[in-house]
């Protein structure tokens, strides 16, 4: 049975370090937009093409739109930490059961 736990650890450990790379992919996203970047950046592009999916589903569903401060990346990040605390979190202590 150790190569199912070591297998779940190994797919909850890729889990979260995608989670948290995917959360400064976000933070940069947000910081970038308290500037006038150029949109044919690379960088921009990349920030932009990266984010905006799981983006703008968010701010279609919040209800405060028009305030002039974009909430999405704030719910989207405290998703992202509630699946690294609850979803990789019941993965390791299942990993932890095939002992």
């Amino acid at each position: 049975m150790f190569i199912a736990e070591n297998l779940l650890m190994a797919i909850a450990k890729i889990l979260d370090i995608a989670l948290t790379r995917y959360m400064w992919v976000l933070i940069a996203r947000a910081v970038i937009s308290w500037v006038n970047p150029d949109p044919y950046n690379p960088i921009v592009m990349f920030l932009y093409r990266a984010t905006e999916p799981v983006l703008a589903p968010v701010r279609r569903w919040l209800p405060f739109r028009n305030l002039g401060i974009d909430l999405s990346p704030l719910i989207v990040i405290l998703a992202i930490i509630f699946l690294q605390t609850f979803l990789i979190g019941s993965m390791k202590q299942m990993a932890m059961l095939f002992r």
